[in-house]
This record gives structure tokens, C-alpha cells and sequence, in this order.
């Protein structure tokens, strides 16, 4: 079993930043993929990013609303993974949820953390 905690969402105004952070514990000895993804108000969950990869050599995959605002990286052997957001705007407004799969399929996912962006 795994276990995600997500942490840093909030209120930022429109051109701001972000960090999220989604801390793991448990069997994440063999996770290959890590990743972020958001839920907006009546929307479906849609991907943000995700790395691929274990032991240090990671590759990131960005959605394209996001590529060149958001910045996904592994740390702590795995247990930890930070979204860097940034120029933020109002479309971004969503519940942020950390994500895992194991190489069987497994998917684990945290419980969220809440980001409006407003002025």
C-alpha cells in the first residue's frame, strides 16, 4: 500500500506561484510514475504532469495548458514530489491531487489540496 498527502495549496492572486508538495510513504520501492493531476468545479480530473522513471533518472511529461509554467520533481528517493506552478491564472483554480502507480497498474491517489486563483 501507499500512502499520498498533498499540502501547499491556498489562495494566490492571478501571476502568482505556487509549490505543492505530495509526500509518500509506504511500499513506493518500485513506483515508476508520479504525477499531478486537477479537478476543477464540474470538471473531470485532467493530468498536469508526471515523471517516469526510479533511482534517481526521472522524465517529466507536462500536459499542454501547463508546459513552461509548471515544473514536476522526485525527491527523497521517491517519497517526495513537488509541483512548481507558476503565472498562475483563474483557469488553474482546481483541487490538486498527487498520483502513483505501481508497475502492476495499481493507481494510489491522495485526498487533494485546494488552489484558487482569484484577485
Amino acid at each position: 500500500q501507499v500512502q499520498l498527502v498533498e499540502s501547499g495549496g491556498g489562495v494566490v492572486q492571478p501571476g502568482g506561484s505556487l509549490r505543492l508538495s505530495c509526500a509518500a510513504s509506504g511500499s513506493i520501492f518500485s513506483i515508476n510514475h508520479r504525477g499531478w493531476y486537477r479537478q476543477a468545479p464540474g470538471k473531470e480530473r485532467e493530468l498536469v504532469a508526471f515523471v517516469i522513471g526510479n533511482g534517481g533518472t526521472y522524465y517529466a511529461h507536462y500536459a499542454d495548458s501547463n508546459r513552461g509554467r509548471c515544473t514536476i520533481s522526485v525527491h527523497n528517493r521517491g517519497s517526495t514530489v513537488y509541483l512548481q506552478m507558476n503565472s498562475l491564472n483563474p483557469a488553474d483554480t482546481a483541487v490538486y491531487y498527487c498520483h502513483f502507480r505501481s508497475p502492476d497498474g495499481m493507481d494510489y491517489w491522495g485526498k487533494g489540496t485546494p488552489v484558487s486563483v482569484s484577485s
